[in-house]
């Protein structure tokens, strides 16, 4: 397939892009600074603003099967990168056509009664921000979305096992978090599913299979 990254220049999106191009497919990468998107066969970098008009947004997507918004601002720009911006290129992918649209989250984002959990409270306003994107993907548009809600990413190597079951771990390694992204594409049973995940011991695959 032909699939949009967007945040290409990300620390997920580094391994997600490879993950992806691993499985065949073809991937546009959209950051703000395209020059820090990896250099690989079957990627194409393009600068992508959130803060453009939604037009703008839609022709940098242009054409393709799948969009990805793994971008985050990391607490710099939260209403209009990781709220409104991901609006925004939700609405990109309803003017374009394209229906499946992959989100990557938060633990708990869409439960704000959660949001008292300890080490949660330095995470508030980006929750605030991400449960009001993910919010309007469920409730307000009609994409075949996914969104897959992590725990703390680390820079740890991958194991390619999470669980479904958060209370077992409060980390994810990055490669296992674009590993699972990546293979949400091959499982048509995390259409309209909101997943949390962490660290596991179940196969990332067979943890798919069996929602």
């Amino acid at each position: 397939m032909k699939i949009f990254v967007a945040g290409g220049s990300g620390r997920v999106a580094a391994e997600l892009i490879k993950d992806l191009v691993a499985d065949g497919h073809e991937v546009i990468a959209g950051a703000r600074h395209p020059e820090n998107v990896a250099v690989l066969d079957h990627v194409q970098a393009v600068e992508l603003d959130l803060h453009a008009e939604v037009s703008d947004i839609a022709e940098v997507i242009g054409n393709v099967d799948v969009i990805y918004f793994v971008a985050g601002s990391r607490g710099k720009d939260l209403l209009q990168t990781d709220a409104f911006g991901a609006v925004k290129t939700m609405w990109a992918a309803e003017q374009n056509g394209v229906k499946r649209y992959v989100m990557l989250s938060s633990i708990y984002s869409t439960e704000p009664n959660e949001w008292h959990r300890e080490g949660m409270k330095q995470l508030m306003n980006y929750n605030v921000a991400k449960f009001f994107a993910d919010d309007y993907l469920i409730k307000n548009t009609g994409l075949d979305y996914t969104i897959l809600q992590a725990t703390s990413l680390t820079e740890e190597s991958g194991t390619g096992k999470i669980s479904l079951n958060v209370g077992e771990s409060n980390v994810n390694p990055i490669p296992d978090v674009a590993e699972t992204l990546a293979e949400i594409l091959n499982h048509e049973n995390t259409i309209g599913k909101t997943i949390a995940m962490c660290s596991g011991s179940t196969p990332i695959e067979d943890t798919l299979s069996q929602l």
